[in-house]
């Protein structure tokens, strides 16, 4: 089976890949860190295309910079995982991405918050915890 570690372009990412390290040497599983990116964050994220709002943005250069972010989390850090770029609204597409990978765990990072803060979780953390099919863990930054 697979361990899927839900990457940002955050520092807490590696938190994410850590955790997920720790599952896989557990059940001896593969880890794949996988990145979601929509077509309208990759215009946000690349200002030539901001500025030249008629060059089109292909599936395939979205993939590639979501494949590209992935492997950039992994970079720095002594493990063996794939980087996935996925194309697609997070919050929806890391849980589906782990069903059709037939996913043992997903792994998300979540933002250290304050005693009442730590009832709500971000918008993708929480929709992953929420709608994914397999357990879901969350590494807390501390």
């Amino acid at each position: 089976m697979v361990i899927i570690a839900a990457v940002d372009r955050s520092d807490r990412a590696s938190k994410a890949i850590k955790e997920a390290e720790s599952l896989s040497t557990a059940f001896d599983d593969t880890i794949q860190a996988v990145h979601a990116l929509t077509k309208a964050e990759m215009v946000k994220m690349d200002g030539v295309h901001a500025t030249r709002p008629n060059i089109q943005i292909s599936d395939g250069e979205v993939r590639e910079a979501a494949t590209e972010a992935a492997a950039s989390a992994i970079a720095d850090l002594d493990v063996s995982a794939e980087p996935v770029g996925l194309i697609g609204n997070p919050k929806s597409r890391i849980v589906e991405y782990a069903v059709e990978q037939n996913a043992r765990y997903i792994v998300v990072a979540g933002r250290k918050r304050s005693p009442a803060g730590k009832t709500a979780f971000g918008s993708v953390t929480q929709s992953v915890i929420l709608n994914s099919e397999c357990p879901t863990v969350v590494s807390i930054d501390q």
